[in-house]
């Protein structure tokens, strides 16, 4: 059942309170464990990561559960989380705007409710600990029963403290400065959680566990500086232009540059982003960064591995819906990029992993397309609670109790830039508007082994991908006439699609080029 949204404004004040059938001891607990800028790539159990990583935990929580090969979670860190707090799509996020300095945000909480707190008057106890990214508003006391956040937009002049020295706000109180790796801070702190602090042992709980890793400045805990020591990845085929059947932007993209043996090294010597500038622990070649960035996953899969067993020990594993994932992935060279917000698998796919023993197969591989918003309405469904709204994605219990079977299943994904809601129904022509670190606004839609791209700039061409044949997205079909029909299917199911979702610009596309 969907409720219009006067009647969730009502249920928010406390008048209106459905409860459900069900008893307690039915809806389990969720753990929802969410890094950053994680590619799948360094995930052992992904066939694409390199030989060198080794992630056991992870690897063992997918033995347990169901393993995705297609996730598209988000484009970049802000959006993605409001997509995972309201169950729409970036163009959907009503009210969120940028305000101040950067990551500063705002945003109204009738305008735009965070679905947490719907789960807290149906019975749930409701935690969030790690990256807060999503508005100076927290929501503590309206969408969560307890938080232990480092609120980066409320604190921006340390918004670039990714690893230690962390702002700290507790239930709301004023940010404290906090010693220690992040990454093992907030595991010490979720395991409290699990094993009954600071909750009502009577009721199921929701953790949202958002580690700050492995964003730049890609800092490794200091036990794990010295590992990895023979990195040696192939060179993406075309780290440097030209980038035959790419969109003109892609052309210009160039933060790697060849040194004096032809050795990629980042350009600027070193990395730097809004919030953000440092130089590589180990030096600037790729391999260098890359070596540094896997070094800081050994953390998360240590993590992970600590909150299994934490759930083991307190007889909570069996009843937790544990879902592995991350905002997105992040590029190493491939298309030139070191950095996320592009439409392509090697700069956005992330991994997801979802287990549950006692409901769910284990050891699975499901090759089904699927979308950040669809974790949401899985959430309400295990909860057992009614969407409180319309969402833009779609329940995967029918996927996840048959991950194998084929399905016709697609994952829509949207990039606005910095803006959300309202101000997403005109596409700009301005740059400082369409683009976001030089990469234009974009919509992509993934059915099977394809993905199809329409970049939201006039005149550019369109991009259609088998991923089956051509993981690397190097080869544009969409500049082949054989492949014409199928562009212009895939092109009208994304527009139908931005229509059932409401998406305003749609009415404004502009046009597109033939590459052929």
């Amino acid at each position: 059942m969907i409720r219009p949204l006067w009647i969730y404004l009502t249920f928010l004040t406390g008048t209106l309170l459905t409860g459900t059938a069900f008893g307690d001891e039915d809806r389990p607990n969720i753990l929802f464990i969410y890094t950053d800028d994680q590619s799948y790539r360094t995930v052992s159990c992904y066939p694409e990561s390199y030989d060198f990583v080794k992630t056991p935990n992870i690897d063992s929580l997918a033995r347990q559960g169901i393993r995705f090969d297609a996730a598209y979670i988000g484009t970049w860190c802000m959006p993605s989380r409001a997509s995972l707090l309201t169950g729409h799509l970036q163009h959907g996020v009503h009210s969120m705007r940028m305000e101040g300095k950067y990551p500063g945000s705002e945003y109204d909480p009738q305008q735009c409710p965070f679905w947490p707190s719907v789960f807290r008057a149906n019975g749930y106890q409701t935690a969030q600990i790690g990256k807060w990214h999503t508005g100076w508003d927290n929501g503590f006391g309206r969408d969560w029963d307890y938080q232990l956040v480092w609120n980066r937009p409320r604190y921006t002049s340390n918004a670039g403290a990714y690893y230690e020295n962390q702002l700290i706000e507790k239930n709301g109180k004023p940010g404290e400065m906090t010693k220690g790796y992040s990454t093992d801070n907030y595991t010490d702190w979720a395991i409290d959680y699990i094993r009954g602090e600071h909750r009502d042992k009577s009721k199921p709980w929701y953790l949202w566990l958002c580690y700050g890793a492995v964003h730049g400045p890609f800092t490794p805990a200091d036990r794990h500086l010295d590992s990895l020591p023979n990195v040696n990845i192939p060179v993406p085929k075309d780290i440097f232009p030209p980038r035959p059947g790419k969109p003109d932007w892609v052309q210009k993209i160039e933060h790697w540059v060849p040194d004096e043996n032809g050795t990629p090294v980042m350009k600027g010597k070193g990395f730097t982003a809004q919030t953000v500038d440092t130089q590589g622990i180990h030096g600037n070649t790729l391999n260098d960064w890359v070596r540094q960035y896997h070094q800081g996953v050994k953390a998360i899969d240590e993590g992970v591995g600590r909150l299994l067993t934490a759930l083991r020990k307190s007889g909570q594993l069996e009843n937790t819906l544990v879902i592995f994932t991350a905002d997105q992935g992040i590029g190493w060279g491939q298309h030139g990029f070191r950095v996320k917000l592009a439409p392509y698998d090697a700069t956005i796919r992330s991994p997801l992993i979802i287990s549950m023993p006692s409901r769910l197969p284990k050891g699975k591989i499901c090759r089904t397309p699927v979308a950040g918003v669809d974790l949401v309405p899985t959430f309400f469904h295990y909860a057992q609670i009614d969407l409180p709204w319309k969402m833009h994605g779609e329940n995967l219990q029918p996927i996840l109790l048959n991950p194998e079977a084929r399905s016709n299943k697609t994952a829509l994904t949207v990039m606005t830039g910095k803006k959300y809601g309202q101000d997403t129904h005109i596409i700009p022509t301005n740059r400082e508007d369409l683009y976001l670190n030089n990469v234009p606004w974009w919509v992509s839609l993934r059915k099977g082994s394809y993905k199809y791209i329409r970049t939201l700039v006039a005149g550019e061409t369109e991009e259609l991908y088998d991923l089956k044949r051509d993981p690397e997205e190097l080869v544009n079909l969409a500049h082949y006439r054989r492949f014409k029909s199928t562009v212009l299917q895939f092109r009208k199911a994304m527009i139908e699609e931005l229509k059932d979702v409401d998406a305003k610009f749609v009415q404004g596309l502009p046009s597109v080029g033939t590459g052929y």
